[in-house]
């Protein structure tokens, strides 16, 4: 029996994976976790197979859970699940160390695939992702600019952009104002930006919030 956490903080649809995986014989959902802090809490309590990860999650991000969960437990797959799109977000995930990256708009089908594939110590990864993959080893010179940030630069992008204060980014992610003040001067200077609007209107047209 293949057991699994389901990491995400909406209450649906982690109710929603638990019954597509009770539907499977060999799947069984045996644990659940709302954020960063619990699932790190609850991967040394049993020996789980897969952990199926929202990247997004509130407070301490999904990146710096899968991180952890990678320098704890190496062997353990992470099959990260998110509600944007794979072509800005991915890449990203398998780079973190993420042994697959699901959309939460793809059919449940592909959760249990993507499942079963990852715990056999492969990589999932879909047709188009496999190509956007390669296109960009290939382009590695022409990435997008918020490819060229670290994960806790992307992080604090993305929040700029979804409108919070380097105030409220520092409580949510448990750094100083200053430490965020200080991430958010390298994006602007990054990603050759000037304003929060900027950023805003970036991620925006890119697709990285909504």
């Amino acid at each position: 029996m293949i057991r699994v956490l389901v990491a995400d903080d909406h209450p649906l649809l982690r109710n929603g994976i638990r019954q597509v995986l009770g539907q499977e014989s060999d799947v069984t959902v045996m644990g659940e976790a709302e954020n960063a802090e619990q699932v790190l809490e609850r991967i040394d309590e049993q020996g789980w197979d897969v952990v199926v990860l929202d990247i997004a999650m509130p407070g301490r991000s999904g990146f710096d859970a899968l991180r952890e969960i990678r320098r704890r437990r190496p062997h353990l797959p992470v099959l990260v699940l998110s509600m944007h799109s794979e072509e800005q977000f991915a890449i990203r995930a398998i780079k973190a160390g993420a042994s697959g990256f699901v959309s939460k708009s793809d059919a449940p089908a592909e959760i249990v695939r993507a499942i079963r594939k990852v715990v056999t110590g492969k990589k999932y990864v879909s047709a188009s992702l496999a190509e956007t993959l390669a296109n960009a080893i290939e382009s590695e010179t022409h990435r997008p600019a918020h490819e060229t940030l670290s994960d806790r630069e992307f992080q604090v992008m993305c929040r700029i952009a979804s409108g919070k204060t380097v105030s409220q980014i520092a409580a949510e992610i448990s750094l100083s104002v200053k430490t965020v003040s200080t991430y958010r001067a390298r994006v602007l200077e990054k990603m050759n930006m000037r304003t929060n609007a900027e950023l805003t209107r970036y991620a925006l047209r890119t697709g990285l919030v909504d």
